[in-house]
């Protein structure tokens, strides 16, 4: 028998949370974004599920692009971060990857390439993010040199990314979309500004191409509540079983370093997850895990291969028992909040130690990776 640790992941719900995406901005296109390797998800087997239904797929670099292309994904492939070199140019000549241009570098390494095939080329305008992207003056020119040339094609595309669209009571997503508008004032191409909080939140923000990001994968990018955001479906499923179960009395210790002290006559269930599994070594005492149809405290600090949790009020545990760790029952959020990161952290840094199992590729069955 295999270690129990696992990571579900539903692909029935990545479809599902595309379709939102969709429907939020229905005169756009949303692209389907999977770099890091699909924020942890596994980047072939939800490219797989996103490409019968984006028009585009996305990643941050052109390695983890010819990934996909090697598992057999034919759609284009936007390239985040565009190149780093001149040859790169060439492989995303001879295998449709889109270029995003993030700075005057990148816009020549473009202009001087020589290639067979015409590339397509989105240009990255630094509207207020101030991480990459060309300034005010900068996108103007580079659009002009871009579309005279042959080798490019004529359907450029000009991005921009927020810095603060999960902040839904913050002025400064409207400040960027004004700076946006004036950057390509007088351009008749098109525009893609919104990410996942974008999409969910700013309509006025949906332009031609949308780039749903960390809401495929079922979590809000938003810390409180938010009507679109809640209709999201979790994605991942972080889950093992209890491989031990004793009682020890009040005044006991559990764990390295003694953190956790029994208050009373407890019961600890012994769970067969830690950090080397991708459940953060930080993860305080208290923090919820599910079991049995309740949930129960962490108890003591997190091992390479353990967890301890206090199951004192919830009746009878026994070996075997399944636990959550994140999911539908112990949102990821959530669990996010208590080691003081965000969703995304989690997610893409789940090590390939830990086995995906994919259901409902099509039907209910499942695989596992």
């Amino acid at each position: 028998m295999s270690r129990p640790a696992k990571a579900t992941v539903d692909l029935a719900a990545i479809r599902h949370n595309y379709q939102l995406a969709q429907q939020l901005a229905p005169n756009a296109q949303a692209l389907g974004v999977v770099k890091a390797n699909a924020y942890g998800h596994g980047s072939v087997a939800v490219a797989k599920t996103l490409e019968p239904l984006a028009p585009v797929l996305a990643v941050a670099c052109i390695e983890e692009a010819i990934e996909l292309r090697q598992a057999g994904i034919v759609k284009p492939v936007l390239l985040l971060e565009g190149v780093f070199e001149a040859d790169e140019i060439v492989t995303a000549s001879e295998q449709n990857f889109w270029i995003m241009a993030s700075g005057i570098e990148q816009v020549e390494l473009i202009a001087n390439a020589a290639i067979a095939e015409p590339v397509t080329v989105w240009l990255k305008a630094d509207s207020g993010m101030h991480r990459l992207g060309l300034t005010d003056g900068q996108v103007q020119q580079a659009y002009a040199r871009l579309s005279a040339l042959a080798h490019v094609n004529n359907d450029i595309v000009i991005a921009t990314h927020f810095a603060a669209a999960d902040e839904l009571d913050s002025d400064f997503t409207l400040q960027q979309i004004n700076r946006f508008a004036s950057m390509t004032e007088g351009l008749k191409t098109p525009v893609s500004l919104a990410n996942s909080a974008g999409i969910l939140a700013w309509p006025q923000a949906h332009g031609n191409y949308t780039r749903p990001g960390i809401m495929l994968y079922g979590s809000s990018p938003f810390a409180q509540a938010q009507a679109n955001a809640d209709q999201l479906k979790p994605v991942m499923t972080l889950a093992s079983e209890v491989i031990a179960v004793r009682t020890i009395e009040a005044g006991e210790t559990v764990g390295y370093g003694r953190s956790w002290i029994a208050q009373r006559r407890s019961t600890i269930a012994t769970v067969a997850i830690g950090y080397g599994d991708g459940y953060p070594r930080q993860m305080p005492n208290g923090t919820p895990v599910f079991i049995n149809g309740q949930r129960a405290p962490l108890a003591g600090r997190v091992s390479m291969d353990m967890i301890t949790v206090d199951v004192t009020e919830i009746g009878t545990v026994n070996v075997g028992d399944n636990v959550e760790l994140w999911g539908h029952n112990i949102p990821l959020n959530e669990v996010a909040s208590c080691v003081g990161t965000i969703s995304y952290e989690l997610v893409t840094r789940m090590p390939l130690r830990t086995p995906r199992l994919y259901i409902n590729a099509t039907t209910n069955g499942a695989a596992a990776v």
